[in-house]
């Protein structure tokens, strides 16, 4: 059986960037906010480094646990050009 290649997402929910960012913001580790939302540090390391798209429940979760408005933590869609 050949080895599974792992892939990124073709689309995420969020911006890793601005997820770590707003968790470092505000004083957390992974570990600390994982607890806080109800995931494994695990997922919350896959979520801020985009290997892993967050569910949008988990997402409101992180925005309500950072304190953070959740479009600042949201990937921003690009307008398609006709």
């Amino acid at each position: 059986m050949p080895a599974r290649r792992r892939t990124r997402p073709s689309r995420l929910h969020q911006e890793p960037e601005a997820v770590t960012w707003a968790r470092e913001k505000a004083g957390l580790t992974k570990r600390a906010l994982a607890d806080m939302i109800g995931i494994s540090e695990q997922l919350m390391g896959e979520i801020e480094s985009g290997w892993r798209s967050a569910t949008p429940a988990n997402l409101i979760k992180i925005a309500t646990a950072l304190n953070c408005p959740i479009v600042v933590l949201e990937r921003k869609r690009t307008a398609a050009v006709d």
